[in-house]
């Protein structure tokens, strides 16, 4: 598999994934789009069909990891040269923030709008009204990257290690390519559901990254959009759906050459 192959694949198929997953999260949020506060359901369902839509896309091309605890995992296992890891992390990061870009664009007006929802008013109490209306846009934020319920460094890592396990475990134990270098097309439909249920039972602490590639390339992306208003990116919490997912898969990995190699 060339570079190019990877590149291509991954910055294509991590695109649609946060395309679609962002796209919920903006659908579920923003002022006046027809889903809004269609709920935690509609979210997890979302994310799994972007899973499955940028898999499938991705597939054939660079064996559709689109999350660089994945390509982590698959290291480990030895479905994947470790030269090629730096390859997929770059294609994921720029397909992560080609996402994000284009939710924006996709939902610019109920952007704006949303956010003349929140605009500070000037005179007596502007400072109050100004913090006021930065802990009110932080679903803005929540659009492109994740943030605990509950701040506990020690209880947000170990979610976020958990979920991850779960989704590289099951990566690795089934349906990967004939190549065993990423997803197979029964893979990429049974990866899409594992991400649902992820969601729908571990999702609940931290919004569930179990990828770092979905939450810092959105993150980035929302810390340079030019939304008045729009809040801080919590970069205090940023390393965590970072760091989680990669030791996630490192246990995964181990775990998968220890009892099925």
């Amino acid at each position: 598999m060339s570079t190019s192959d990877i590149l291509t694949g991954e910055i294509l198929g991590t695109a649609m994934l946060i395309l679609l997953g962002g796209g919920v999260c903006a659908a579920v949020t923003l002022t006046k789009s027809k889903a809004q506060n269609a709920g935690w359901l509609t979210i997890t369902f979302g994310w799994g069909f972007g899973v499955l839509t940028g898999a499938y896309i991705a597939a054939g091309v660079s064996g559709a990891h689109l999350n660089p605890a994945v390509t982590v995992g698959l290291a480990i296992q030895g479905g994947i040269e470790w030269s090629q890891v730096p390859v997929y992390f770059l294609g994921e990061m720029v397909g992560a923030m080609l996402g994000a870009f284009l939710v924006y664009l996709a939902y610019y007006g109920h952007f704006k709008a949303h956010m003349a929802d929140l605009a500070v008013q000037s005179g007596p109490g502007a400072q109050a009204t100004a913090d006021a209306t930065r802990e009110k846009a932080g679903p803005v934020l929540g659009i492109f990257s994740t943030a605990p319920e509950i701040r506990n460094t020690a209880q947000n890592l170990t979610t976020e290690i958990i979920a991850t396990f779960v989704l590289v475990i099951a990566i690795l134990t089934q349906g990967l390519n004939d190549e065993g270098n990423g997803l197979g097309t029964l893979g990429v439909l049974i990866t899409a559901l594992v991400v649902v249920g992820i969601g729908i039972s571990l999702g609940g602490p931290t919004g569930y990254a179990i990828n770092p590639a979905r939450d810092l390339g959105p993150r980035i992306v929302h810390a340079l959009l030019p939304l008045k208003h729009k809040g801080a990116s919590d970069w205090g919490y940023a390393w965590i759906p970072v760091v989680g997912p990669i030791v996630g898969a490192v246990i995964a990995g181990g775990v998968y050459n220890l009892a099925f190699a």
